[in-house]
């Protein structure tokens, strides 16, 4: 088939797009993909996304209520039931002194099904000390998860991928040991298929995601209910301080960090570092996100026709929470971040706190946590715990 055939196919589908989009009558052999790869109607179905259940559009007008309403719709969607009765049963090992504080590895469970390994590092002293859940990034990097953010003493050759990690992305800094020289108690677990629990191959992730939801389950419903749950190990440790819990992460774990202090109590504060936006605004041609792959693991099938990324958030006002993005950084269109900061922005101020809700852009960054970044997020996390 020559050019001119393929250009007016293409001039077809688009236009058959528009013509729905008109109200206009579209044979069933007009529909297409267009670029992403997107539907060639996508804009149709971004209009009919109205997020009925977000505050102030929701007709409950009553705050406590409508978070228990939107958190029990976000539960729904997970796919992945409440795994609060399963014992943690924690075994301690690789215990290891450093400069102030205690390294360890205690292995846990999450779920019913698995047993997690994570990196808790506890500042000496008798305490009771402030906490940090610390959530690891996405990056297409899955040799390590946690060992992004702690450094890991029990395996040389990890280090070595760990610290180009940290070089690349964090100042040359690992953020859990940082957090433990200031007093915090860390706790940082792999994610499914990142360091103990992988490695999953960039390729293989939609296969995973789709045989979890073939088998009735979600994979990023299984990282949303392992979260919350590691808030809750994390608050029931005899050297923490259960009402000073902080969730933080970048990237995905800044999507981590926001969603499990909407679906548990357990987290007082929040520090998200590049990962918010509006859905429309990221769903344009062009955007990471339409890769699929990755994105399954921020993905829950039904969600948007209630609530968009910053309504979930909002589950947890009026807690502490911090969001930063980089006004360089690809991954979030500057629309998008103006969308989702202007609802936060809302939901705080209706509940008269708005010094709660730190929002911030740096004009000179892309995709990074870098030490004047993590500088202001140690100082705000003293201010708010």
């Amino acid at each position: 088939m020559g050019g001119h055939d393929t250009f007016g196919r293409r001039a077809f589908v688009v236009g058959a797009g528009a013509a729905v989009l008109a109200g206009g009558a579209v044979s069933p052999a007009a529909a297409g993909v267009v670029e992403g790869p997107l539907p060639d109607f996508h804009p149709a179905l971004k209009a009919e996304l109205d997020f009925p259940l977000a505050w102030g559009t929701s007709p409950v007008r009553d705050f406590r209520t409508w978070r228990r309403k939107a958190r029990a719709v976000v539960e729904e969607h997970l796919l992945v039931p409440s795994q609060d009765g399963t014992p943690y049963a924690p075994e301690y090992t690789g215990t290891v002194q450093s400069d102030g504080y205690t390294r360890e590895l205690v292995t846990l469970s999450l779920t019913r099904h698995e047993r997690v390994r994570a990196a808790l590092l506890t500042p000496h002293g008798r305490g009771p000390f402030p906490a940090v859940l610390l959530l690891h990034d996405h990056g297409a990097k899955f040799d390590i998860g946690k060992e992004k953010l702690v450094r890991p003493w029990y395996d040389d050759t990890r280090l070595g991928s760990a610290q180009g990690w940290a070089d690349k992305y964090f100042s040359g800094r690992f953020v859990g040991d940082e957090l433990a020289r200031r007093g915090y108690v860390v706790l940082c677990a792999d994610a499914l298929g990142w360091g103990d629990r992988g490695p999953v191959t960039y390729d293989q992730q939609q296969a995973l995601a789709s045989n979890f939801f073939n088998l009735g389950s979600s994979l990023a419903g299984l990282m949303a209910r392992e979260d919350a749950r590691a808030a809750g190990f994390l608050a029931g440790l005899k050297k923490v301080d259960a009402g000073r819990i902080a969730a933080v992460g970048f990237s995905m774990g800044a999507y981590r960090a926001w969603q499990t202090a909407a679906l548990t109590d357990h987290i007082a504060a929040t520090a998200s570092v590049c990962w918010m936006t509006g859905l429309k605004e990221m769903m344009v041609p062009g955007n990471n996100t339409l890769r699929g792959q990755s994105s399954y693991y921020m993905l829950h099938p039904g969600l948007p026709r209630f609530l968009d990324f910053p309504d979930v958030a909002s589950i947890a006002a009026p807690r502490p929470m911090l969001f930063f993005n980089g006004a360089l950084d690809a991954l979030f269109p500057a629309d998008g971040v103006r969308v989702a900061y202007d609802k936060l922005r809302a939901v705080w101020h209706s509940r008269h706190a708005e010094e709660r809700l730190h929002l911030k852009t740096w004009p000179d960054l892309g995709h990074v946590f870098v030490d004047r970044m993590q500088d202001e997020v140690y100082s705000w996390l003293d201010q708010v715990l």
